[in-house]
């Protein structure tokens, strides 16, 4: 056998045997194969020594078997996706608050990227993107059956570097094309402020690491500026999610004891449960919470569970519908398996996934119009936020409080 054809030999079999592993061996243990299941593992391994012999053209076997778990894993949910070493890499700085790219939420749906939500103060939010906004092109390349992490790798780049991103949407008559300059994401997760000097406004953006801490100082500040306020509008709108720890420990921060959220999956370690702890340091506000189609996964959770512990009033439009819970696995080579294992479940024992959340209060927006230039949307989304009519819709839910309590409210 040639120097060459004994490598690529070795690098199949070495590569099987880390396949095998991979799916013998879950959660630290190992579970034998029927002879079903490897004599399919045998074909797998004939398919690909037959291309490495045969095709036309020669192939790098670990491209071939990358690319075949890919398309294994992608064909599971929008969710679930395999990572080469290099695509890995680039997961590993998304919860830190500081990263370079577009600052895009995204998924999959009927194939096609989609936008779950632009993250505020972003280059995508400053270019007018929208959720529900499908991405049909990225530079020149069409993103049918695309990744999500591909997809992201792609976007990624150097900071100051322009992209191009091909949009449709429903108020478009033809796709539209979307240049973007690629910049730092430097994400500020908790905004706060006062309005008409008795409520209080805290804006969440994405669930980070250190959202709880800056959720908390906002509350202590608010309080602080003014200690008379006892209505609270907790912003959700166009949060995509992100770590479920600091959606629990916000939602914490309102409840004296129960059932925050819980997690329900195949595996036993999978069936986790979240409760409120008894400490003394409870916020008593009435609340509203304000909600659109691209608030998403953690942030449904804060909303889901305070509307099941009749503690919020939910006002806005239904929730994108994003519950399920994605594992990461590190793979011996660097790469990794980010697996949908379980689903969110709120306390009354509904999911979110697929199913949103149904406000309390529906509050419909005016209608997205295609002659809306890039300054016109700059300049309505830097309005002070008292000119937002979702807050005069929530202070007159806050000025008629015992009447709303009455209908949203009573147990």
């Amino acid at each position: 056998m040639h120097q060459r054809s004994v490598k690529q030999f070795l690098n199949i079999k070495f590569i099987m045997g880390s396949i095998v592993l991979l799916i013998t061996f879950f959660n630290g243990e190992l579970s034998a194969l029927t002879q079903d299941e490897y004599d399919k593992l045998r074909v797998y391994s004939d398919v690909l020594s037959l291309i490495q012999k045969n095709y036309v053209d020669e192939k790098d076997s670990s491209e071939i078997i990358y690319e075949s778990i890919k398309g294994m894993v992608k064909d599971l949910d929008p969710h679930s996706s395999f990572m080469p070493p290099s695509v890995y890499k680039e997961l590993q700085v998304e919860t830190k608050g500081k990263f370079g790219g577009l600052g895009i939420e995204i998924t999959t749906k009927d194939r096609i990227l989609t936008i779950v939500s632009p993250i505020e103060d972003t280059p995508a939010y400053r270019a007018g993107l929208k959720t529900g906004d499908k991405i049909v092109k990225i530079e020149d390349t069409p993103t049918k059956n695309m990744g999500i992490m591909d997809a992201i790798k792609l976007m990624r780049g150097k900071p100051g570097t322009k992209i191009r991103i091909t949009v449709e949407r429903e108020s478009f008559r033809k796709p539209k094309v979307f240049t973007i300059i690629r910049d730092i994401i430097k994400i500020r997760s908790v905004r706060s402020q006062i309005i008409d000097e008795k409520y209080g406004y805290i804006r969440i953006t994405q669930f980070q690491e250190n959202t709880t801490r800056d959720f908390k100082n906002a509350l202590n500040s608010l309080k602080k500026k003014n200690d008379k306020i006892t209505g609270l509008i907790i912003d959700l709108r166009s949060n995509p999610g992100g770590l479920l720890t600091q959606a629990v420990q916000i939602i914490d921060q309102f409840l004296d004891d129960g059932l925050i959220v819980y997690t329900d999956g195949r595996i036993t370690n999978q069936n986790l449960q979240y409760h409120a702890n008894n400490n003394p340091e409870k916020y008593n506000y009435n609340i509203v919470i304000l909600v659109n189609e691209g608030s998403a996964s953690a942030s449904e959770i804060v909303a889901g569970s305070l509307q099941d512990h009749k503690r919020a009033i939910i006002l806005g439009r239904k929730t994108f519908g994003k519950g399920t819970v994605q594992t990461i696995f590190p793979l011996i080579d660097g790469s990794g398996l980010r697996l949908t294992t379980a689903k969110y479940y709120l306390p009354s024992h509904r999911t979110t996934h697929g199913n949103g959340i149904d406000p309390d209060i529906l509050f419909e927006l005016e209608k997205d119009n295609e002659t809306v230039t890039h300054e016109d949307i700059i300049k309505k989304r830097s309005q002070d936020i008292n000119k937002d009519p979702i807050i005069e819709k929530a202070k007159n839910i806050f000025d008629n409080w015992d009447q709303n309590k009455n209908a949203y409210l009573k147990n």
